[in-house]
């Protein structure tokens, strides 16, 4: 836990008593805090009541008392419209702020040199968060890494000169927290998401820019066109930048996927300082960053911990031995040459447009409660589909989507394990030579037969892990040691 001492003393109303809510509590309480908690859940109050956490009705408290409000990154703070505690924290004067903010804040006090990689982006945060955690890790370095990955941002170790902290950062989290302040900021990559949060595009992508422009060192991807304006304002600024790809080469920075000197896709790392390149990783061979999106986090990860004094070869030392997250893209194991994929993370086609890139013969179970647009978009990845499994409430649309285009194959599978089944079937008989994939990636949220994707990305597990003949993987995608 990280007390926040800087309360001390003081009244701190905080709305929100999830996990994140709860740990910001106990971390307010632990710094000699007074905390006014409040949920509109009653478990969640009973909960926090059961700690010793003082639950006040916000509705009826006397907010000119409060030093400062603290909402949960969940809760809305402007769009569609601003929750009601927002109105009374407003009228009062109270600033209003996360915990995010409350750790920064902390950081000023007691450390404030104390390292911390801060990242952000609408995809592949979580997988970057992740890598630069593990790889800091295998070289020996003391790191804490949570935020909105895992473990809530002040649950973890108070920051310390020679400790790391990776933070994970969502837009929301950015929001609540002005005096963010990282030492290395990452904005992975911006396409239209929480519009309904943020209200436009372009709030959603200025309250991502704040993360980078306040960071000691910008990493900046450039496969976008609202994340390269902001690599070329930090650029105007003279402030370090590192920009980065997954899909072009560079004339100054870290890409991956392409080569400068053949144009075509990679799986080698190539650092451009001063126009001189150089291949500083290989990612061949490590299937827990298979892909051109997973060229990116690489590059993003590469650049961080490069700039918080790793060498080339820890580095990819580090990526070799790099387990990956479980449901996004997780290679769980193979029969022979058929791969099984678990990427029930994959909540919409955007998502799965990643999986499909990374396969050539692939048999593909999706379907769930679908999200608008359903899968228009992949068509382009359709070739790459040996045959489509459907499931869930999206069988009808995906189907008529297939139908109208008249390349994949499909069945209705109508359950999970039934489409485990039958795609397991077909990849096993499927003649010719070249891995094949059995790939779970749903493009649809869970909520018609499973309570979320986690819940779903383990019940394929299950199901796969119970195979005749299969072999599970072990660490980065590599068959696991013999038992025995």
């Amino acid at each position: 836990m990280t007390p926040v001492t800087v309360f001390a003393g003081r009244k701190v109303a905080l709305f929100g008593l999830g996990g994140s809510g709860l740990a910001t509590a106990r971390a307010l309480k632990a710094g000699g805090a007074e905390v006014a908690a409040w949920d509109d859940n009653e478990k969640s109050r009973e909960k926090a009541a059961a700690e010793g956490i003082a639950v006040v009705d916000l509705a009826s408290a006397d907010w000119s008392g409060f030093a400062a409000f603290v909402l949960s990154p969940g809760v809305p703070l402007t769009h569609p419209e601003p929750h009601w505690t927002v109105g009374k924290a407003n009228a009062a004067g109270v600033a209003i702020i996360g915990d995010v903010e409350l750790f920064f804040l902390e950081r000023a006090k007691i450390a404030p040199a104390s390292p911390v990689v801060c990242i952000t982006g609408t995809n592949g945060k979580s997988t970057t968060t992740a890598l630069i955690a593990h790889v800091l890790k295998q070289a020996g370095r003391d790191v804490q890494m949570g935020g909105n990955i895992g473990t809530a941002v002040l649950a973890l170790e108070p920051p310390a000169a020679n400790r790391i902290h990776v933070i994970e950062c969502s837009s929301y989290q950015i929001d609540l927290a002005p005096s963010l302040a990282p030492t290395v900021g990452i904005q992975m990559n911006l396409t239209p998401d929480h519009l309904d949060r943020h209200g436009s595009l372009e709030n959603y992508a200025g309250i991502k820019e704040r993360l980078v422009s306040a960071a000691d060192i910008a990493v900046v991807g450039v496969d976008d066109e609202p994340s390269k304006q902001m690599a070329r304002r930090r650029a105007a600024g003279g402030r370090p930048l590192v920009k980065i790809s997954g899909e072009q080469p560079l004339d100054e920075g870290v890409f991956a996927g392409v080569t400068a000197n053949q144009g075509r896709l990679d799986t080698r790392i190539v650092e451009v300082k001063d126009g001189k390149p150089r291949v500083v990783a290989n990612l061949a061979g490590i299937g827990s960053l298979r892909g051109s999106h997973n060229a990116q986090n690489a590059a993003a990860a590469f650049a961080a911990c490069s700039a918080l004094g790793l060498s080339a070869g820890e580095i990819e030392a580090g990526f070799k031995t790099y387990p990956g997250l479980a449901h996004r893209m997780e290679e769980l194991g193979r029969i022979g040459r058929v791969v099984f994929i678990n990427d029930s993370k994959a909540t919409n086609a955007d998502s799965t447009e990643k999986a499909l890139t990374s396969f050539r013969d692939i048999f593909w179970i999706l379907g769930g409660k679908a999200k608008e647009g359903g899968i228009e978009s992949l068509r382009r990845y359709f070739p790459n589909i040996a045959r489509a499994y459907l499931i869930g409430a999206a069988s009808d649309l995906f189907a008529a989507t297939f139908d109208d285009d008249g390349r994949v194959a499909y069945e209705r599978s109508v359950t999970l394990d039934k489409a485990v089944a039958d795609a397991t079937r077909d990849a096993l008989t499927k003649s010719g030579e070249g891995e094949i994939a059995v790939l779970l990636s749903p493009a649809c949220a869970s909520f018609d037969q499973f309570p979320n994707f986690e819940v779903r990305g383990e019940a394929f597990r299950k199901l796969v892990m119970a195979l005749p003949g299969f072999e599970p993987f072990g660490t980065a995608g590599k068959p696991a040691a013999p038992k025995g």
